[in-house]
C-alpha cells in the first residue's frame, strides 16, 4: 500500500503540474505569463486568448483535477484510510497545478483543478457551490470573489451531502492554499482596486 500510494501520489502531482494554459497560448504564439494578470488559468487566458482557448484551458484543469484521483481510488486497494488517500492525492494534484515543477513552481490559483478534484467526490456539492459561483461574480463582477465564496464552502457541503469525512481534512488544505493563493485579490477587493470582470480589464 506504501509504495502504491506514494507513486500515486508522485503521478497526481506531476500531472497537476501540465501547464495547459502555458501549452495552449505558447501555441498561439504567446506567453500568457506575460500578458493580463500572468497567471497560467484559464481566467487570464480567456482574457488574453478569447474563449475559446480559455473554456479548453478550463476542461483540461478540471480533467487533471478529476482523472489522477479516479484512477487512484481504482489503483489503491481498500482499507480504512482508503478515502484519505485518495483524497490525499487528490490535494497533490491542485499542489502540482499551484507549484509546478515544470516552472519552478510557480503555477495557478489551483480553483479549476479543485474543481475537478470535488466533482470526484461530491458531484452535488459542486452543482451547489457553482451556483454561489455564478450568483457571487454576476453581483459582483470579481471572478475571484466567486471563486473565493464557492472554495469556501466547498468543504462544508460535502459534509452535508455526502457525510465524506474521510477527504475533509485534504478539502479543507485545499481550500485555505487557494485563499492564500487568492491572497492579492483579497488585498485589491478590500482596497477597492479588483478589477470587474464586466470590464474586461485583467485582475
Amino acid at each position: 500500500m506504501t509504495i502504491t500510494f506514494f507513486a500515486a501520489l508522485l503521478v497526481s502531482y506531476l500531472v497537476g503540474a501540465i501547464p495547459f494554459g502555458l501549452l495552449f497560448s505558447r501555441r498561439a504564439g504567446m506567453d500568457v505569463r506575460r500578458e493580463g494578470s500572468g497567471n497560467i488559468g484559464a481566467t487570464n487566458v480567456t482574457r488574453v486568448l478569447g474563449k475559446k482557448l480559455g473554456i479548453l484551458t478550463l476542461l483540461c484543469d478540471v480533467a487533471k483535477g478529476f482523472i489522477p484521483v479516479f484512477l487512484a481510488s481504482i489503483i489503491l486497494p481498500h482499507g480504512d484510510n482508503r478515502e484519505l488517500f485518495v483524497g490525499l492525492c487528490g490535494l497533490a494534484t491542485v499542489l502540482g497545478h499551484m507549484f509546478p515543477i515544470y516552472l519552478s513552481f510557480r503555477g495557478g490559483k489551483g480553483v479549476a483543478t479543485a474543481l475537478g478534484v470535488f466533482l470526484y467526490f461530491s458531484p452535488w456539492a459542486i452543482f451547489t457551490v457553482l451556483f454561489v459561483f455564478v450568483a457571487v461574480v454576476a453581483v459582483t463582477g470579481f471572478v475571484s470573489a466567486g471563486s473565493l465564496a464557492a472554495a469556501g464552502l466547498i468543504p462544508l457541503c460535502i459534509w452535508l451531502l455526502d457525510g465524506n469525512t474521510s477527504v475533509l481534512l485534504p478539502a479543507f488544505v485545499i481550500v485555505v492554499l487557494i485563499w492564500i493563493k487568492h491572497s492579492s485579490n483579497i488585498a485589491r477587493i478590500c482596497r477597492g482596486e479588483e478589477k470587474s470582470w464586466k470590464t474586461k480589464s485583467s485582475q
